[in-house]
């Protein structure tokens, strides 16, 4: 594949500063794939937990072969404290070591910056933790030097972005938000059977949830349980449109594999897997030519609810105006992910 080399410049202002070039090597789909006439129009940030469910892995590898958004960086953040996918200390660490692995495997030349956020979640809802993911946040919100939209893009917790809006709640108006994660709400969806109290990604760090819902005005746009659970891969579809493509579909499929065999002692998932953070590339990089939105989903404007202690849902009558996705378009979501890995890597 082919590079092309543009300026380098300097950014500092967090930890100790850092020199990367924002464009010094970036790879082109050009010729090969059609796609090298796309330009970025949007800034994103990823902020995925990859050392836990699968999942994010795929999302990391669609974002990556997405040429309409301009990836700023990528931040490993932690799980809950007794994880099954992950029960160490260092989880945030172990997340940007995947993400490392995923550039690597997709032969990733450009200079992205990967950072590892908070082990640990935040104490309470009023005190941030400090890192060079949330500085970066922070900077990149503040940026005067560019007119491309930012979105923040969650696919756990939502540590690193409540401590940014903390420690600068300036940075509130300048970014978009969205988050995979939170319960159902009851008026839209019912709960699926056996469902846990707490949401997943929610009970990651339930202080931060707070700041964002209760106490910031950040624009979010969420995706809540009963929408995530729609995004299914089946078994098929790994084997003969994920698997063939490269060392990239090797990987992803190994990855899935690897969980399948670890629990199939305990349940059986049968043959789909939820590749629930893939809508995060779905609401960014696949919005639509003109008047450009997610035009192919549906949601509801609602008052933000209040996050409670047990980490439930109560209404707030000076809640925000938010976005609650009720409809995904999954069908493009999936066969732009399976068009990408064909173009980008023809030869199975």
């Amino acid at each position: 594949m082919k590079k092309i080399e543009t300026q380098c410049f300097r950014r500092l202002g967090f930890g100790m500063g850092i020199l990367w070039c924002l464009t010094s090597s970036f790879t082109v789909f050009g010729q090969a794939t059609g796609l090298g006439s796309v330009q970025p129009r949007m800034r994103v940030i990823i902020d995925n937990d990859f050392s836990g469910d699968p999942d994010g892995l795929f999302q990391l590898a669609h974002h990556l072969m997405s040429p309409s958004v301009e990836i700023r960086a990528i931040i490993g953040s932690h799980l809950s404290v007794t994880d099954g996918f992950d029960r160490s200390t260092t989880q945030a660490d172990n997340a940007a070591k995947k993400a490392r692995e995923v550039l690597k495997v997709m032969n990733i030349t450009r200079n992205i910056p990967v950072l590892a956020g908070s082990n640990t979640a935040m104490s309470n809802d009023s005190t941030p933790v400090k890192s060079e993911a949330v500085n970066f946040i922070i900077q990149e919100a503040l940026r005067t030097d560019t007119k491309l939209p930012l979105y923040v893009v969650c696919g756990a917790g939502l540590t690193e972005i409540a401590s940014a809006v903390l420690t600068n709640p300036t940075i509130a108006n300048r970014l978009t938000l969205i988050w995979i994660g939170g319960p159902e709400y009851t008026e839209l969806a019912p709960p699926p059977p056996g469902y846990s109290d707490v949401e997943y990604n929610l009970n990651i760090d339930r202080g931060a949830a707070r700041v964002i819902f209760n106490k910031s005005t950040v624009p979010l746009w969420q995706v809540p349980r009963n929408m995530y659970r729609q995004c299914l891969l089946s078994y098929a579809q790994l084997l003969t449109k994920v698997k063939p493509r490269g060392k990239v579909g090797a990987y992803l499929t190994g990855t899935l594999e690897t969980i399948m065999e670890r629990i199939k002692q305990f349940i059986n998932i049968g043959e789909t897997y939820v590749v629930g953070d893939s809508p995060l590339v779905l609401l960014t990089a696949l919005q639509s030519s003109f008047e450009a939105d997610p035009s192919s989903s549906d949601y509801v404007v609602r008052q933000a609810p209040l996050i409670n202690q047990n980490a439930t849902y109560s209404f707030n009558h000076k809640g925000r105006p938010i976005r609650v996705y009720t409809r995904l378009d999954t069908s493009l979501m999936l066969a732009d992910f399976f068009a990408k890995l064909e173009l980008i890597y023809p030869n199975p």
